[in-house]
This record gives C-alpha cells, structure tokens and sequence, in this order.
C-alpha cells in the first residue's frame, strides 16, 4: 500500500522533513519512491513546499495520508483543492499557503509542594 508521509533529514535537534511517498511496510527513513516536497518546523511559522501535480497522481492512485501530512495539507490547502478538482470545480484561483500554524506543546503545571 503506498502511503504520504514524512520522512526525517537534518541535523540532530535540527530537524527538516521530506513529503514523501513510500510503501507503507518501509521504514520511516528507508527507501521511497518520490520526494513530493518539504518541511521546514525549524523557522517561525514553519515552511511547506510541496509538487501539487506529484501529490494529486498520488492521491488518485490511492495513496494514504500519514495523520501529520494530513494536517499540513489541510493547513496549506492541497486538501480542498484537491477535493474541488474531483468534484470538476474550477481550481485556478485557489493559491496553496508556504507557512503553517504550530500547535502549542502542552506544558506541565508545577505544583508546590506540601512540607
């Protein structure tokens, strides 16, 4: 089964990642098939590029989408395009986002203690 997902590249605590599409009994960093674009969480707002002609033949060909891919995609657009170019609407004015939103990381409360 081909699936879209992410794959890791960069240097350690410096992470930069891939869209790629790989069959989804490879590893995370093994060997895939094509390199559908990347992402950068390392700048502020974090950068997506992405190959929308590359992503749209996948998809048709049956691709899934890893949930994090899912969440970029939705973010930057390709998902709704994508979703109007099935229905035949016109796509031509619809621009795909370069940045995404990142969600807050949940902090642990310090609690005082009772002496």
């Amino acid at each position: 089964m081909l699936k879209i997902r992410l794959t890791r590249m960069g240097a350690k605590k410096r992470p930069f990642y891939r869209i790629v599409a790989v069959d989804s009994s490879k590893a995370r960093d093994g060997k895939f098939i094509d390199v559908l674009g990347w992402y950068n969480p390392i700048e502020k707002p974090g950068k997506v590029k992405v190959d929308e002609g590359k992503i749209y033949d996948r998809l048709k060909q049956g691709a899934e989408l890893s949930d994090t891919v899912a969440s970029i995609f939705k973010q930057i657009g390709v998902s709704r395009k994508y979703e109007m170019i099935q229905k035949g609407e016109d796509v031509s004015e619809i621009k795909l986002s370069e940045t995404i939103k990142e969600k807050q990381k949940k902090r642990k409360v310090k609690t005082a203690k009772a002496e």
